[in-house]
């Protein structure tokens, strides 16, 4: 066992605060990791201020993170993946059972036993529970640990650990590509690398949001149309002519205005997470034989397929780097949705 430095939440009220926390020495399967850039995740706030009780509850010390880049330094005897010097990633998760229907259909992201980057049971015990990424350094089995494309930004490319592969992931289940018309619902974190994603599988890319001053970044973005989502006109002239919606608003909002704009058999996919339940009108799913589902992440094959692909594309989040005495002012920041789009700890500033 060794200690790095790391930034933490004490309790639910505390600011973030540097700290020293243990890592566990490489085992047989393990690489080690120098972290040299974190994105910071709307999630990481909720979990350092514990505002997904009723979901799960946060332990404390918390360290948040899980858009990991960084360079391996050490690896396992039994590693085959990886080698030191090699620029990986590391996203939501650190481990899975490995043996679960799920696991066999390489979907870890839904396995029941599934080992989240922070916040989960350490089941090495190194401590009471996982550590992420606001930190100088980690430790990760080499299942989940992800091979960065040389030609990306690792800035930028951070987010796409969690921010790409949960765009990603349902759009390509939906089969997005030319000749369909996609709709973004909401232009920030997640919003965003949906309209670059969309944009680069060749769909027909509009994108929802209240707000006017955002319509020349989302056409910058790879968007072909904007509509301002309270003007009802504009909302009319596109009812029933999208193949798939994907609803990237963590806020209360009224997605029955959404799904009204499906195709038949259109679907809308929900990757936003508001903390109040929302209404849904069964006449907006039945008429139509529309579908409503939501989407977390993917498994590990598909999050290197989407890293794979963003390399082609060369697709990387818009970042705003900053250095980690300045977190506690991104997480105010993030609130008041005053970034565009996403925030990257340059972890050099945690020397």
């Amino acid at each position: 066992m060794y200690q790095t430095k790391a930034y933490s939440a004490a309790s639910a009220t505390s600011p973030l605060a540097s700290t020293s926390i243990p890592r566990r020495e490489p085992t047989e399967r393990d690489v080690q990791i120098e972290i040299l850039f974190c994105g910071i995740c709307h999630s990481d706030l909720h979990t350092a201020r514990n505002e997904w009780s009723s979901v799960m509850q946060t332990t404390y010390p918390c360290v948040p993170g899980h858009e990991i880049v960084g360079r391996v330094v050490k690896v396992g005897s039994g590693v085959t993946r990886h080698k030191a010097g090699d620029i990986v990633g590391v996203g939501c998760l650190v481990g899975s059972d490995q043996n679960c229907p799920c696991c066999q259909e390489n979907l870890e992201n839904l396995c029941p036993n599934g080992v989240f980057t922070y916040n989960s049971p350490d089941k090495h015990g190194t401590a009471p529970v996982t550590y992420g990424g606001y930190s100088s350094s980690i430790v990760v089995d080499e299942h989940f640990v992800l091979r960065i494309p040389a030609n990306l930004d690792l800035a930028g490319a951070a987010p796409l650990l969690c921010a790409g592969i949960t765009t990603y992931s349902p759009m390509k289940r939906a089969n997005v590509g030319p000749g369909q018309k996609v709709g973004i619902v909401g232009l920030g974190g997640l919003g965003h690398m949906g309209v670059k994603l969309a944009s680069a599988f060749g769909a027909h890319v509009v994108v929802f949001t209240t707000s006017p001053n955002k319509r020349e970044d989302a056409l910058r973005l790879g968007a072909h149309d904007v509509v301002i989502s309270h003007n009802a006109d504009e909302m009319q002239k596109h009812a029933g002519s999208f193949d798939f919606i994907l609803d990237c608003v963590s806020a209360e909002h009224d997605i029955n205005t959404y799904l009204q704009l499906l195709k038949h058999d259109g679907n809308m996919t929900l990757v936003g997470a508001p903390e109040k339940p929302l209404s849904v009108s069964a006449f907006s799913l039945i008429f139509g034989r529309r579908s409503l589902s939501g989407s977390l992440i993917g498994g590990i094959a598909e999050t290197q397929e989407m890293l794979d692909f963003c390399g082609q594309h060369n697709i990387t989040s818009d970042v705003e780097i900053i250095p980690i005495q300045k977190l506690n002012e991104a997480y105010e920041r993030m609130i008041k949705s005053d970034v565009k789009y996403r925030f990257s700890i340059d972890m050099s500033s945690l020397k």
